[in-house]
């Protein structure tokens, strides 16, 4: 069983940054891919950003891109998303994901409870 745990989630202003954290099992890097989604109030859970485990290879979505940032750390079991220049639009519960998250919400196995962000104006 994968377990993922999510940090770093707050209250920023608009133009600020954040730095998401997820802890996870030992040698999950190794067997999946991991993402970061993110769900806003009264929407759907969307993709933000993914890194491969071969190779290292990241994705992002359109929204996001040039702002964020999607990191692994493999010793110490944890995926980053840096976040700058938050917009308000942003504001959402930012969830970990590992499997294959460049296929959607369908491809994740495992989930993580999720980490609030808040960006006001």
């Amino acid at each position: 069983q994968v377990q993922l745990v999510e940090s770093g989630g707050g209250l920023v202003q608009a133009g600020g940054s954040l730095r998401l954290s997820c802890a996870a099992s030992a040698g999950t890097f190794t067997t999946y891919a991991t993402g970061w989604f993110r769900q806003a109030p009264g929407k759907e859970r969307e993709f933000v950003a993914a890194i491969r485990w071969r190779g290292g290879r990241t994705v992002y979505a359109d929204s996001v891109k040039g702002r964020f940032t999607i990191s692994r750390d493999n010793a110490k079991n944890t995926v980053y998303l840096q976040m700058n220049s938050l917009k308000s639009e942003d504001t959402a519960v930012y969830y970990c994901a590992v499997g294959n998250p460049e296929a959607g919400t369908s491809g994740v196995h495992y989930w993580g409870k999720g980490t609030l962000v808040t960006v006001s104006l």
